[in-house]
Formats: structure tokens, C-alpha cells, sequence
């Protein structure tokens, strides 16, 4: 690994991404459409820029935290120069779905059509998430035993933080938005989450197409 502002975790048996945090001072990574595999939180620290996702569009600020599911088209225009950090995390590292109960974000930072997926914060809420990110970092330069466990546990500290800002922001959001979806569409986002290892490529080729 030898730029410091990219850290990321392979899965060893396939080759593909498993989690990556990735540090950046300009809008190249998310000026051209976006459609990845994985689940992508993007913290913007300084700057502002404008948001084409799905069939909407948004205005965001300095201290936006954006959140995107797998597949989920978007693409970021830098209003003046944009810095920050992005997590990434492929489904078979980290499932939203699957781990619902334990961090509570499904339909309040993920999944949710009625919402915007950003929110802005404070700057002492900033300050928690980019500590957490730097113990992430420290973690994924170690090869010791229950690294995956560990990362896993700081990105469910991570995710957890979120949802409550979230939903303090929007007591209304707490209620299960995922009820208020179209049926096919609900089960065509599970359908992702829970079968994505047999039918990642078909999928891949659905949504490209």
C-alpha cells in the first residue's frame, strides 16, 4: 500500500473489494457516474458541491454525509473545492440488511426513496466520525488476529452514530420507511443484500444494461 490516502481490504477469494477508506482533495473520484457494487458513505470536510442521485437532485455543504447503496446511481458536481473521506464496503463484508437490528440504519441512512441520502452534521459530530475513521485506518495496516472482527465493529459504531444523528434530525424517520416502498422495489433491494454472492453477475448486467 503505497499511498496513505487510500486503505483498502481485498477479499482473498475472489479478488474484489472488501472494505476501503479512501481520503481525497478533489471531485475526481465522484464526478462521472457512479453504480458500484458496494454500500459507499462519503463525508465531505470542506467545500460544497452539487448531487445527481436516482432521479433527484441536491445542494450540499461542508460536514454532508452522503450514503449510497450498492447499485445506486449518483454522481457528485464540486461547487468549489471539495475534501473529504469515503468508506466503501461490499455486501459480503458487511450486509445492512442482514445486521438491522444491531445497527438500526436500514431505511434511515440506506434504502430510504423518500429521504435525501445525505444529511449535514455538527462539527463535534464530524470530529467522532473522523476518529473512528483513523481507528479504522490503524486497523487495516495490521494483519493481527480478528482484524475483520474489529472493522467490522468500529463500522457498526460508525453506522450506529449515524442513525441516531439521523433520526434526531428526523424523529419521523424512525418509523420503518421500507414499508412505504413500492413492493418489487423492497424486494428487488433485498434480493441484492441476500443473494448477491450467486447472483452478483446477473444483477451486474441487470443494472448496467
Amino acid at each position: 500500500m503505497t499511498d496513505k490516502s487510500v486503505f483498502t481490504l481485498v477479499n482473498k477469494s475472489n479478488g474484489n473489494l472488501a472494505f476501503k477508506v479512501l481520503s481525497f482533495a478533489d471531485n475526481s473520484y465522484f464526478d462521472h457516474l457512479q453504480r458500484q457494487n458496494y454500500y459507499s458513505v462519503i463525508i465531505i470536510t470542506k467545500g460544497s458541491g452539487h448531487l445527481k442521485s436516482d432521479f433527484s437532485e441536491y445542494d450540499f455543504t461542508e460536514r454532508a454525509m452522503l450514503f449510497f447503496t450498492p447499485y445506486q446511481p449518483f454522481m457528485i458536481t464540486a461547487m468549489d473545492e471539495l475534501v473529504g473521506v469515503a468508506i466503501q464496503f461490499h455486501p459480503d463484508f458487511f450486509c445492512i440488511y442482514k445486521h438491522q437490528r444491531e445497527v438500526a440504519c436500514h431505511g434511515v441512512l440506506f434504502n430510504n426513496i423518500y429521504q435525501p441520502p445525505f444529511m449535514t452534521i455538527a462539527e463535534k459530530e464530524l470530529k467522532i466520525f473522523l476518529d473512528i475513521i483513523e481507528q479504522i485506518k490503524v486497523e487495516m495496516q495490521k494483519t493481527e488476529l480478528a482484524q475483520f472482527e474489529l472493522l467490522v465493529s468500529y463500522l457498526k459504531i460508525f453506522l450506529i452514530n449515524a442513525s441516531r444523528i439521523k433520526t434526531a434530525q428526523d424523529p419521523e424517520i424512525k418509523m420503518d420507511e421500507t414499508a412505504k416502498e413500492p413492493f418489487i422495489l423492497h424486494k428487488l433491494k433485498n434480493a441484492i443484500e441476500d443473494h448477491y454472492r450467486t447472483k452478483s453477475s446477473k444483477l451486474e448486467c441487470f443494472f448496467n444494461s
